[in-house]
């Protein structure tokens, strides 16, 4: 009976395939400032290790030249590659530069500098792989000469060499901003987290501010989220990009002329770390959730702070419900200003519910915590959640701006 068993396993051994292991996808991305492009390769160390990789090409232009080691196709806006055995590489080019309606940029590429989101480099993917694979994700740039250096919201392990990993998917795309060139760039560490802001030179960011202010938050942004990012990269550049803040995994871009603090009593910087941290997403017409919980978050980290007396705390007050008081519902697939204002007054009000009801044993802090754990919320999840924490039916939320 023992001898069978060795021989069985022995004969499983032999057929287990050589390819059930970590297998390595190296990105390589190459800036050509001249012809507002980048070369960009996906480099598979064993191509029979993946059965394909099913691209989401969308109806744009971006993606152009491709060639293929394998089988590679292309059609109704997707790209299908079935890599060859061995080493194994897809090949194509990029266009950078994306121009909004309002003639301002969200990704830009000069003959100094290019800033722009990982997400653009690399197409989404459905990945088929062979049962035990895991693929590793590294991300390496060539720059261009008299390019100083590059910034991504992933843990450097080289000169210009990044690992890419987002445990939660099979494929790992280099998602999240990144910025590249001539660049200024000032670093901290708080708490567990490794803090970069980058720009341009000469666009004006004011970098020393920003981890001045996030310096002194800091504190309460562990204390809310109880969860420090290994790493976060703030970029940012004057005109003409995009004048505002947006968010990405590790990352976040702000306009060089926004103020750290507005006029109003909120922060653009703070609502876009808390969408980074929080990563809170909505559906079911829910966009007040995740709008409105950064919007709350970047007044009251601020408050907790000791950045804002409470006499300032209530002209903010005044000001979201003068700004919201046309509001009806907070329902809808994108929150408005106004909306998102009346949404921040709706959180301040159900956060001193459940204070009242615990005996101020719970917040609206918990409710953050439970709705970090989904993959997305509803406006009934919100609800659900808010009621398990403050154990009862609550009345702020008994309201026809949430139905």
């Amino acid at each position: 009976m023992l001898a069978r068993s060795t021989l069985l396993l022995s004969v499983l051994l032999t057929v287990l395939p050589a390819w059930a292991a970590k297998v390595d996808l190296d990105y390589r991305v190459k800036f050509l400032p001249a012809e507002d492009q980048a070369e960009v390769s996906l480099t598979v160390e064993k191509g029979e290790a993946v059965h394909l990789l099913d691209f989401n090409l969308g109806e744009a232009t971006t993606f152009s030249d491709f060639q293929a080691d394998g089988q590679w196709s292309l059609a109704d806006g997707r790209g299908r590659w079935q890599p060859s055995s061995g080493k194994a590489s897809l090949r194509y080019r990029v266009r950078i530069s994306n121009q909004r309606s309002s003639g301002s940029y969200d990704a830009r590429m000069t003959e100094d500098w290019v800033l722009m989101r990982g997400d653009d480099l690399v197409p989404p993917a459905r990945a088929s792989l062979r049962d035990g694979v895991e693929l590793i994700s590294r991300l390496q740039f060539d720059l261009p000469e008299g390019w100083k250096s590059v910034e991504t919201g992933w843990t450097r392990i080289g000169k210009q060499r990044f690992r890419v990993d987002n445990p939660s998917r099979n494929f790992d795309r280099p998602t999240g901003w990144l910025i590249a060139g001539k660049l200024g760039t000032r670093r901290e560490r708080l708490g567990l987290s490794e803090i970069t802001v980058a720009a341009p030179l000469d666009q004006g960011m004011r970098r020393m501010d920003i981890l001045t202010l996030l310096t002194f938050v800091w504190p309460q942004v562990q204390q809310l989220f109880q969860r420090d990012p290994a790493k976060l990269l703030i970029v940012g550049g004057g005109e003409p990009m995009w004048r505002g803040g947006l968010s990405g995994p590790n990352s976040l871009f702000m306009h060089a002329d926004r103020p750290l603090v507005s006029e109003n009593g909120t922060s653009s910087l703070l609502h876009e770390l808390v969408h980074v941290i929080a990563r809170v997403t909505d559906h079911d017409n829910s966009d007040w959730i995740s709008e409105g919980l950064a919007e709350y978050y970047a007044i009251e980290l601020l408050r907790r702070a000791g950045g804002m007396t409470e006499d300032r705390y209530q002209q903010v007050r005044k000001h979201l419900a003068d700004w919201s008081k046309d509001v009806k519902s907070l329902r809808g697939e994108r929150a408005s200003g106004p909306v998102t204002a009346r949404a921040v007054l709706l959180l301040q009000d159900l956060d001193g519910e459940i204070r009242k009801r615990s005996n101020g044993q719970r917040s609206l802090d918990d409710v953050m915590r439970g709705l970090m754990r989904l993959e997305r919320a509803s406006t009934q999840e919100f609800i659900d959640i808010s009621e398990n924490v403050m154990g009862g039916r609550s009345k702020v939320l008994d309201t026809r701006l949430l139905r």
